[in-house]
Formats: structure tokens, sequence, C-alpha cells
């Protein structure tokens, strides 16, 4: 044992006898050309781990000419140790440092039933000669050692830890910092000064009906009006705004670790174009962490993933059934095992462009640490599939190229996107992570960053996205969006003082004018078409020289708010637009009254949802591209 020992510690060393090996660590490729690879492989992985930064077994592995078990297979052999497959997740006892085997798994006690315990070890290459000399001096300490894979050990510590991660991913936000958290929809004062206010409205209906509905009539209005305010100003700044410079990506040299998380559910049939997709992005494959993060019983989409053979930088994760089903509650709970420094999230449907990782980086390491988070535009591709298709289209362009960067330019709050997103993870887990209890998680996250003492941005390299084709999915999904922007404004607004003070009063005001806003206007669209028309019956029903002023201003506020809903919608949508997009939306632009006043049912149906179901995720399907009709 001993001599067998030894030789194979001379091997590790390099003197082998075999001619000069390429240059760089020669531990490290002492202990490689050991177990047998090639010099000219080699000398690519060497060129490679140069150029990226990294270690010659990182590239090897990640290269894809070797398969995992093979290679940890060989390096039981050589040190004469025992390989472990797979372990026993009811052999590994639970504890919070587990989760640093996530990360970086390299050592894993067994607790076997009927045996000795035993400790997996993942070794390093440049160390397998450091441990064949220790075997060879002390043979006792190779009884309690055995070799195993990262993914072993990964697999055993998730399970192991399922349960207590499931509840940390839950609760955790709650019982740390409830008071930006969502679980709880609406906080002890705002109920009594919501209750409050309806009792003073219904008495004051009962005692004064017209002064009371007067008083209504002018307080939406100008509520209303206000929320133009904020889009207009994007639409002003769009119209002056000056050509677009080349964006540059980060000079030639070693890059960080990115972590990539994409969030499915019922999704098997996204499987071949996630993948493909994913495949695509320009960032070396032994510096991507790609996590693929699904619920557990969805064996359905598992499996399709699985067929695919996606490559050693992916990882799906199982998510355990605790808690909200909710995407938020998912990536929660991946993030335990977040390696990179930076962390981008997308769904099922998405195509990001190949280089927006590297966009992404350039902008974090030219900027200061308080920016811990960018947003890349959303772009709808099938918009010449229906006028619903069409009208999303317009309002996504309004958002992402319109109104976001103004507001980004300006260190305002965003209100991020769900998808597309890129981190400082450092910064992502300082601030809790996403809340399990917001359906509309990202722009909670976008201003819960803010308020924390952070700031977002955008960049410019696009993802591609398909809007629903169906009334009913749209319907679902936005019924979703605003139910979760309400969770947010009432999360936010539990203290106004102490909001004023964190973000700032000029900060607060665009909250209240984007989210608040947003809300009342899709909420009270119906209500001020009514008093429009009311208006324009009473001046046809009498002269014009018995209209009290009061009652001619009102009619014009009305019209303005109408008429400047449906023109800053399309001019900031179509203005954020290049011709061909222009092209694909057509004559459908007419429609824009109609999906103003689906956009308000959603809201009235959101709010009915916020009171019996707060916390469920309406589902919404996606479809392959190349399934999709012409």
């Amino acid at each position: 044992m001993v001599e067998e020992s030894s030789e194979a510690s001379a091997a590790l060393s390099g003197n082998s006898g075999e001619d000069e090996l390429p240059p760089g660590p020669e531990t490290e490729l002492g202990a490689l050309s050991a177990l047998g690879f090639s010099k000219p492989l080699l000398a690519r992985m060497v060129t490679q781990a140069r150029r990226h930064g990294t270690s010659v077994e990182n590239e090897l592995l990640r290269s894809g000419e070797v398969e995992e078990e093979a290679y940890y297979g060989a390096i039981a052999r050589l040190l004469r140790l025992p390989f472990i497959l797979s372990i026993d997740p009811g052999s590994v006892a639970d504890s919070l440092a587990l989760d640093s085997q996530l990360q970086r798994p390299t050592m894993l006690r067994i607790a076997h039933r009927h045996r000795a315990p035993q400790t997996a070890i993942v070794p390093e290459a440049g160390r397998l000669a450091d441990i064949a000399a220790a075997l060879a001096t002390m043979p006792l300490l190779g009884r309690d050692l055995a070799i195993t894979t990262p993914s072993a050990i990964r697999n055993a510590v998730w399970q192991t830890g399922a349960a207590r991660r499931g509840r940390q991913a839950t609760y955790e936000l709650f019982e740390r910092r409830p008071q930006l958290s969502a679980r709880i929809v609406l906080a002890g004062r705002q109920g009594f000064y919501a209750g409050l206010i309806m009792a003073f409205l219904v008495c004051a209906f009962l005692l004064r009906p017209m002064e009371t509905l007067s008083f209504l009539h002018v307080t939406l209005s100008f509520t209303y009006l206000a929320s133009l305010v904020l889009r207009l100003i994007a639409l002003m700044r769009k119209i002056h705004e000056p050509p677009k410079r080349t964006v540059p990506l980060p000079p030639p040299g070693p890059l960080p670790r990115y972590t990539v998380m994409v969030a499915l559910y019922r999704e098997a049939g996204m499987a071949q174009q996630l993948i493909s997709t994913l495949r695509r992005i320009d960032w070396p494959p032994s510096l991507l962490d790609i996590k693929i993060v699904c619920e557990a019983d969805d064996q359905e989409t598992i499996a399709a993933l699985k067929a695919q053979k996606p490559g050693p930088q992916f990882e799906i994760i199982e998510v355990p059934d605790f808690g909200p089903r909710t995407k938020p509650k998912a990536l929660t709970y991946a993030l335990a095992a977040a390696q990179g420094e930076f962390l981008a999230i997308y769904d099922a449907e998405d195509r990001p462009h190949p280089q927006q990782l590297r966009e992404a980086y350039a902008r974090f390491r030219a900027s200061p640490l308080e920016l811990a988070c960018l947003q890349a535009p959303l772009i709808i591709t099938n918009a010449r599939e229906s006028w619903l298709c069409a009208l999303f289209s317009l309002e996504y362009s309004a958002l992402f190229r319109g109104l976001l960067p103004m507001l980004g330019k300006s260190r305002m709050p965003l209100p991020l996107g769900g998808t597309s997103n890129h981190f400082r993870t450092e910064a992502l887990k300082a601030a809790g992570g996403w809340d399990p209890f917001n359906v509309t998680e990202d722009a909670d996250l976008g201003l819960r960053l803010y308020r924390l003492g952070y700031r977002a941005d955008v960049i410019q390299r696009q993802t591609l996205e398909d809007a629903p084709t169906r009334i009913p999915v749209w319907m679902a999904q936005r019924s979703r969006w605003f139910k979760g922007w309400l969770q947010t404004w009432l999360v936010l607004m539990r203290s106004p003082r102490r909001l004023i003070g964190e973000m700032g009063l000029a900060p607060f005001v665009i909250f209240q004018l984007m989210v608040g806003g947003m809300l009342v206007s899709s909420l009270l669209h119906p209500l001020i078409v009514v008093f429009l028309g009311i208006g324009i019956s009473s001046m046809l029903a009498a002269p014009v020289t018995d209209i009290p002023a009061e009652v001619l201003s009102l009619f014009v506020i009305d019209f303005v708010n109408i008429l400047g809903s449906y023109l800053i919608f399309l001019g900031l949508g179509k203005g954020s637009m290049i011709d061909h997009e222009k092209r694909l939306v057509g004559w459908r632009w007419a429609t824009v009254p109609v999906y103003w006043m689906m956009t308000s049912f959603a809201a009235w149906r959101a709010v009915v949802e916020l009171k019996s179901k707060p916390f469920v995720w309406n589902k919404t399907p996606h479809q392959p591209v190349s399934d999709r009709s012409p």
C-alpha cells in the first residue's frame, strides 16, 4: 500500500519521465497528467485558464471534455480510496453551516447506519500530491476517507436541508424585517384609517350627497391628472433625447463568476428553447453558474430539462412544497447556492442578447457599489399576432425604454421588471432577497433596494419576449401584477414619514406618481369616462352661458385626462420603438381605449383578489417561438 501510494505521489509530482508538460501550475498539471489527460488537451485548458483567471481543472470540468463521475472516479482509483457516486441524504446531519457546501462543495460527513462514519471529499487536482503523500505516511487516514463528486454533495445537501430552507425562504424576510414583508396585507393602522375614511364617506353621502359627489369628482380628476405628469415628462425627455452611443464592453481579461437564475413551473415545452438560449450567453462556461429552479413535484419539466443534457454549468434545483408557490419564494430558496459575484434573472420565454451580461458587468465595474441592480429592456417580438400583442408591445416600449431610463438617470427609485434584472449578489442578499408573499416581487425589490440606500439603472442590450395572445391569459397576468403593485404600495406606505426619511421627499413623490398613480389611473379610468360623458350631456342640454365655470373646468380636466392618457401612452410607446416595431404594431394602436378598459377591469379584479387570495400566483403559460402561429 505504501509503495503504491509513493508511486502515485511521484506520478502526481510530474516526475514520471514523460516529456515536459505545458507551462502552468506544476502540481495541478502533474496531477492531471497522471490521470491520463493528453498534453494537447491540457495545453488548451492552460490557455483558457490563463485567459479566464481560473484553474486548469475547472476549465477541464466545464469544457464538456470529461464527465464529472469519470473524473473523480479516476482520482479515487489513483489514490486507492473508495468512490461514492451518490450520498443518502438521511446519512447527513443538517445545520446552517451545511449550506456552504452548495456554493463550494468540498467535504461532507456521512454517518452510516451500520458501519463507521466516512468523510466524503472533493479533492482539487493541485492538492492530490499532498493527499497522496499524507496517505503514504499515515495509512490509517484512508480508512474514513472517500472520494465523491460536487454534484453528489450538492444533491445530498439540498435534500437534507430542504425543509429548513423552505421555511427560511418563506419566513426569513418577515421574521427579520416584518415592515418590509407583504405577508400581512393590511397593517393595523392602515386598516383603521381605511375604515375611518370609508365611514366618513358613507356619512357624507347620506347627509350631503351632491356636495360629496362633487368633492370626489374634483379629487379624483386631479389625482388622475397628477398621475399623467410623470409620463408626460418622460415623453418630453424622449423627444429631446440625443442619439444613443455604443455601449462599451469590459476590456479583455479575467471575468468574475456570474450566476443566472430561471424559475420554471409547468414549462416542459419551453425546455429546449430555454437551454439553447442560455447556451448562447457570451460568458466563459467555467465562470457561468446557471440555476434552473423548479418545483419538486413538477417532474415533467425537470425531466424535459434533463433530457436536454444542459452541461456542467447548469444546475437544476428542486424547491420543496412549503409556503406560497410563487416565483419569489423559489428564487429566494435557490439564492443560498448562488456562486456568482453578480446575478441575473430570466424567465422561461426570454431570449436575452448574448452580450447582455458583459454590458451589465462593464456598468457595474465602472460604477460605485451603491449601484445594486441594472434592468435590461424587454422587447415584445410578436406584436403582429393580434391587437392585444401590439398594445402590450407599446406598453413595454414606453416603460422599459421611456420611463425607466429617465428614472435611472435621475437617480430615482425603479420598480423593476420581472426579468432581465442584474444584481450585485451581495447587495441582493443584504436586502433580504425576494419577498415570497409579494406576487410582483420585482417592483417591490427595486423600491426596497432604494429605501435601503442602493440604486438601480438600465442597460441597453435587450431581452426578447412574447406577449400573451389570449385575453384570459393576459387578464390573469395583469391582475397578478396589479395585486403585487397594491401589495408593494401598502408595504411602503405603512409608515409614510419613515419612508420619506429613507427615500427623500422627491423620490417619495416619484414613487407615489409611479406606483400609486398607475393604480389610481387604472382603477379610475372608467369613472373618468363616465364623468366626461356626464359633462358632455350636461353641456348639450344647457346653453353655454348657463354652464358654471367650475363645471366647465372639470369637463376640461376630464377631457385632458382621457385624451392625455391615450396620447402619452402612444407617444412614449411609439417614440421608443424602432421603425420595424412600429410596422409590426400597424393600425392596432387605435384600440388603446379598449386596452385601457381591460386594464381597469384587471385592476379591480386585483383588488378583489387581494382580499380573497392575496398570495395566489396566476401562472402565465408560454409557448416556444417555433410553435407560434405565423
